[in-house]
């Protein structure tokens, strides 16, 4: 083998499979301590998939997680969590059904129940997006009539930025035309992963869709980082009080991959102080890649 490459084991689990089906590939590289960053951008880049997560031994928590999406690395990635862990705990690595991880943006806990994985967001941070309500409804070909009545389109932030669009129904939502070149120009100027579309027109307690072409997921089919703003703008803004929500994603894709994300809500004295997103991650397949050293 030529001493300048190296192979790479890349396990790809399904995450917040609906059913058993469905779900939102992410890669895990499991032992990646060698590993440079500029290694790991190789990686993603040839997984090809909207994340790609690299488990590494930790001097803090039970593990160091780092993801890279195929051109940058992010500070959080929902689905790729619970794939890690999920996974961790079907094969014996995680013994316990508490554990944590370390990332580049502070430690989060993650509870296990059954093959389920969870993690923890923070409270929610509202920002006003008003101001720019016109380019927003533009970038996604919708008007203001198809937005939900008394529902502002607002950013939320429970560690990563999303900018949530409450849509009437499921027809609307299912119908959207995305210019991903004014996402990506709206996205850049508010620091976003991307935007979080969604309707209660649904039968979990919302369906919704994650574009985030900034960075270079056109649309994604379980966004767990998104799911968490969305059950605090239902319990907030939609004053549904409840402290458990099922939100559907990737049902309206071009080529559906229907996922359920559970949003368990931490509540006091009424306000969210935090909350556990997650589902249950399943392995698909494994790759294997030859990276330069």
């Amino acid at each position: 083998m030529d001493s300048s490459k190296k192979t790479v084991t890349i396990q790809i689990l399904n995450a917040f499979a609906e059913n058993g089906k469905g779900g939102n590939p992410a890669g895990v590289v499991l032992n990646a301590d060698e590993l440079s960053d500029k290694n790991k951008l190789e990686i993603s880049k040839k997984v090809g998939l909207s994340e790609t997560a690299f488990v590494s031994k930790s001097k803090t928590e039970d593990f160091k997680l780092d993801f890279f999406t195929p051109n940058k690395q992010i500070a959080h990635c929902g689905h790729a969590t619970v794939a890690t862990f999920s996974y961790l705990k079907q094969i014996g690595v995680l013994k316990s059904d508490n554990s944590s991880k370390e990332t580049i943006d502070g430690k989060r806990e993650i509870e296990i129940i059954g093959d389920l994985a969870f993690m923890e967001q923070l409270a929610p941070k509202y920002i006003d997006v008003s101001h720019k309500e016109n380019e927003i409804l533009q970038s996604l070909g919708l008007k203001k009539d198809d937005l939900l009545a008394n529902a502002p389109i607002q950013l939320v932030n429970t560690g990563n930025s999303f900018i949530l669009v409450p849509v009437k129904n499921k027809e609307i939502l299912k119908n959207i035309t995305p210019n991903f070149d004014l996402i990506s120009k709206i996205s850049d100027a508010f620091d976003l992963i991307g935007y979080y579309v969604f309707s209660t027109d649904t039968e979990y307690d919302a369906t919704s869709r994650m574009f985030g072409p900034r960075y270079g997921i056109l649309e994604e089919s379980g966004t767990g980082m998104a799911a968490g703003p969305l059950g605090c703008y239902l319990f907030d803004i939609l004053k549904i009080k409840k402290n458990s929500f099922h939100i559907q994603q990737g049902k309206y894709m071009q080529e559906p991959s229907p996922s359920l994300i559970i949003t368990n809500l931490q509540i006091e004295k009424g306000e969210i102080t935090n909350l556990m997103a997650g589902g249950k991650g399943i392995l698909s397949k494994q790759l294997v890649v030859e990276i330069n050293i």
